[in-house]
């Protein structure tokens, strides 16, 4: 997607949580580098500063202090954006590799849900108001197949119960796409949730087989910039349909 191939006739303005570094901080230099003007926000605003700072040569970045976990918080973001076309959910807990649901500690496993689902569900509520007023309003969900059924290498059956908090975070997450998605379908509002893959974001990653983290910006891109046609309610990765 380049600048000259916006699915609307002008740049977007593009808001990505969890955005100071790894795959958030990568998308952020990639579509500002497309032209749009892009609000990088992370629960630290000293480093959402830093890193918008970081980015600004190749493009018009700007920095917001959002605590998703937060309703406060999002709220008074929300109150200072007056323009967005796309809002990327892209904020996320760590992932506990060795948790299983029959011993995991229940309230570290809530403070995973209140980051990557109540987080992405946060943000789509309090922004949507401002969405619906652009011409060509897109939400993103930057899921994960360990959310899914059907994911054979990372799926929520293929891990021998490992991972359990992140997975079911992500499963409850697809299930808001597709919730909210079906209640927009009237709208112009576009949801889908995207699979970035194993990316290589913690040290050590590329030693569990992850790909660098330049090769999971595409299908995020991808999503944000559909045209108006385009797909709905769906759970893809690097372009394509994802197995739920």
């Amino acid at each position: 997607m380049d600048a000259a191939r916006w699915p609307w006739d002008r740049p977007p303005v593009c808001l990505i949580t969890g955005a100071a570094r790894g795959l958030g901080y990568a998308v952020a230099g990639r579509l500002a580098a497309l032209g749009a003007t892009v609000l990088l926000s992370a629960r630290d605003a000293a480093a959402a500063e830093a890193a918008a700072a970081a980015l600004r040569p190749g493009g018009d970045v700007r920095p917001l202090g959002i605590d998703v976990s937060s309703r406060a918080s999002v709220d008074a973001a929300a109150q200072v954006v007056d323009d967005l076309d796309v809002l990327i959910n892209n904020a996320a807990a760590y992932v506990d590799w060795g948790e299983v649901a029959s011993s995991a500690d229940l309230a570290a496993s809530r403070a995973v849900m209140e980051t990557n689902l109540y987080g992405a569900w946060n943000m789509a509520q309090a922004f949507l108001p401002v969405l619906k007023a652009g011409p060509h309003p897109r939400v993103v969900n930057v899921a994960s197949g360990a959310g899914s059924h059907g994911d054979t290498t990372f799926g929520l059956a293929a891990r021998g119960g490992a991972a359990a908090s992140y997975g079911i975070s992500k499963a409850a997450l697809l299930a808001l796409t597709a919730t909210l998605a079906a209640e927009l379908s009237g709208t112009r509002v576009m949801v889908n949730a995207v699979d970035p893959d194993l990316t290589a974001t913690w040290p050590g990653a590329e030693a569990m087989g992850a790909r660098p983290v330049g090769e999971s910006v595409a299908g995020v891109v991808w999503a944000a910039t559909l045209p108006d046609d385009g797909p709905r309610g769906g759970f893809f990765r690097d372009g394509r349909p994802h197995p739920w």
